[in-house]
């Protein structure tokens, strides 16, 4: 039923999985030269048939990758209709919006057959650890929209995609209670969605004494995405689901761009995407450095996505090639950097591994999340069964200023739930003095 769905919406999911298979068999030669003619094939075609991108790449040459200019996510911030290619309408194409969790929401869209590679992508990596969209039962852990024709969409899809969906803005005892017995009712073939619920999930069970593979022995493997996944959280994971905890890292604007292979490498996507490190001035960084993560979609000729910024920070690793691309950090988004007093930058997952190594020593704390308010100024907001003791505070006080600089004014504020994106993500840093400006 899902492949019938994808081909009654128009969308060539078998043309789409014939173009990769010969993507995927060519050797290094062939592949780079791939590479460097569909990049020039993208940005001709754009210049020819794309208003929006004629008169936002002015003077460039397609042979000369370097004159190519770079797009954020404000350039695409305009009515979708200013943004097609010529020969492309709103009932032609594939029409989707971006979950705001960057803070710089707009609506894009793909062609159809864009679209369908991006599926082909996606089942092609899940297909290394058994998945079959067609057969294989998955327990969902997204958000779901509020209102009702979304509700009923969705709903849809989850019925036509083998799925039960898990409702992650409700994560209390109870709740969990209740997901223990849908895993128990279900013959669940994977997990997949959002990391924090997950993680909270874990935390239910392992204070239950439960591993989730002993209580639904069908399932295979866990798949997180969406919000940056911590190495003890994998550890946690991985012990109560009794089953593989595998990374994938994407955007709903471009594509899947990195999934964990069987060697546990995060390998990019090289057959539809080209991804670029670049440093503060748009200069190409050599792999192993940090830097800006930039991304063409080389397919989309609806709308442009060329040397588009996406937001994040990351390293390739030194033993990428053209072909195999490792993603060996992914590091959080350009505008999680908190700038310090001193003019001192540094990234907003800075705080939370310092105060997450300490916060949940005793598992008093469920969840947390960190504000820059000013400079000198951040709050730390939490969930929890009880208040952080003030002897708890001075060290984390303390080791912040250990790892950032002396003088800052940290706060702590205790709720009884966080607040989620309507998405359902959990922004897990945000400088807010960033976004004033």
């Amino acid at each position: 039923m899902f492949d019938l769905s994808l081909k009654l919406n128009s969308f060539p999911i078998r043309e789409a999985q014939l173009v990769l298979k010969d993507i995927q068999q060519k050797n290094e030669i062939e592949f780079e030269a791939y590479i460097n003619a569909k990049k020039r094939e993208i940005v001709s075609y754009h210049l020819q048939h794309n208003p929006f991108y004629k008169s936002l790449a002015k003077n460039v040459n397609p042979e000369d990758w370097t004159t190519i200019p770079i797009m954020t996510k404000q350039n695409l911030q305009k009515p979708l209709k200013e943004l097609l290619s010529d020969n492309f309408s709103k009932s032609k194409v594939y029409i989707d919006k971006t979950s705001g969790a960057s803070g710089i929401p707009f609506i894009f869209a793909k062609d159809k057959f864009c679209h369908a590679l991006t599926w082909a992508i996606i089942i092609d990596r899940f297909s290394w650890y058994g998945v079959n969209f067609n057969r294989s039962k998955q327990a969902r852990f997204y958000g779901i929209p509020k209102d009702t024709i979304g509700y009923i969409k969705e709903k849809i899809k989850d019925f036509i995609s083998c799925r039960t969906r898990f409702n992650i803005f409700d994560l209390s005892d109870k709740a969990f209670d209740y997901w223990v017995n849908i895993f128990k009712k279900n013959q669940f073939w994977y997990m997949n969605g959002y990391t924090s619920p997950m993680v909270q999930f874990a935390k239910y069970l392992n204070h239950k004494n439960i591993v989730l593979k002993e209580i639904c022995p069908t399932l295979n493997v866990c798949i997180v995405t969406s919000e940056m996944l911590f190495d003890d959280d994998k550890i946690l994971l991985e012990k109560q689901y009794g089953v593989p905890v595998i990374n994938e890292y994407g955007a709903s604007e471009l594509d899947l761009i990195a999934f964990q292979n069987l060697k546990g490498e995060w390998q990019v996507n090289s057959e539809t995407l080209f991804v670029e490190i670049l440093d503060n001035n748009n200069n190409v960084l050599p792999y192993g450095e940090e830097g800006k993560i930039v991304i063409t979609s080389l397919y989309n000729k609806a709308e442009p996505f060329i040397r588009y910024e996406i937001g994040d920070i990351g390293v390739l690793s030194k033993d990428s090639t053209i072909q195999k691309p490792i993603l060996e950090k992914l590091i959080g988004r350009t505008n999680d950097i908190a700038i310090l007093p001193s003019g001192k930058k540094a990234a907003g997952l800075t705080f939370y591994y310092i105060t997450k190594s300490i916060i949940e020593d005793n598992g008093n704390v469920k969840e947390f999340i960190i504000e820059q308010h000013k400079k000198d100024t951040f709050k730390v907001i939490y969930v929890s069964s009880s208040e952080i003791s003030e002897d708890k505070k001075i060290i984390i006080i303390n080791e912040m200023e250990t790892y950032l600089e002396k003088g800052l004014n940290i706060n702590f504020e205790r709720k009884n739930q966080l607040q989620r994106s309507k998405s359902g993500k959990l922004k897990q840093f945000s400088s807010l003095i960033n976004v004033a400006s």
